[in-house]
């Protein structure tokens, strides 16, 4: 038997939660990635991670205006996600066009090394086998990430709204 569907302000206080949630960890975990990498003199690496950082607040920032029962905040949560992909595939795209093996390379340990010797493996089709892989497996997760969180949010923009509108009616009649 299929379950009946969600109260529009239940489907609110769902994706408030998600939002809250999500931006808080976008925001939180990229602003002290970011703050390390600038630290470093990484300074590419470091806008990148603002501009990762600034789709958390854009969702904190529309799911503050959907608790104030304003619906454009829904677009704000909404746009977030497509826009965090598109950074987040950007950076793949920069660090995949701008490698530099000598710079992994000088890095390695002579353990390392060895390992990657004694395995069969070249050092230098290692490191981009590697480095390919991890970049690769950045996009794809992100692509799939956002785009379940778009389809999320999507999905219920019709809900958030009903319920915003319901709100505003209660708090008239009261």
């Amino acid at each position: 038997m299929k379950t009946p569907p969600l109260l529009p302000e239940e489907t609110l206080h769902r994706v408030l939660r998600v939002a809250n949630f999500d931006g808080m960890c976008v925001l939180a975990i990229c602003g002290m990635i970011t703050l390390a990498v600038a630290s470093t003199g990484n300074y590419v690496g470091a806008a990148f991670g603002l501009l990762i950082a600034a789709s958390g607040a854009f969702e904190l920032h529309g799911a503050g205006l959907l608790r104030a029962g304003d619906p454009r905040g829904m677009q704000w949560v909404l746009a977030s996600q497509p826009y965090l992909l598109i950074v987040v595939l950007g950076y793949c795209v920069f660090r995949l066009t701008s490698f530099d093996p000598t710079e992994i390379q000088a890095a390695m340990t002579s353990e390392l090394r060895a390992a990657i010797a004694e395995a069969g493996y070249n050092e230098q089709v290692f490191v981009r086998m590697v480095y390919v892989g991890s970049y690769a497996f950045l996009a794809i997760a992100t692509f799939v990430y956002q785009g379940l969180m778009t389809v999320y949010y999507y999905r219920r923009r019709e809900a958030v709204v009903l319920a915003l509108q319901d709100e505003a009616e209660e708090q008239r009649f009261n």
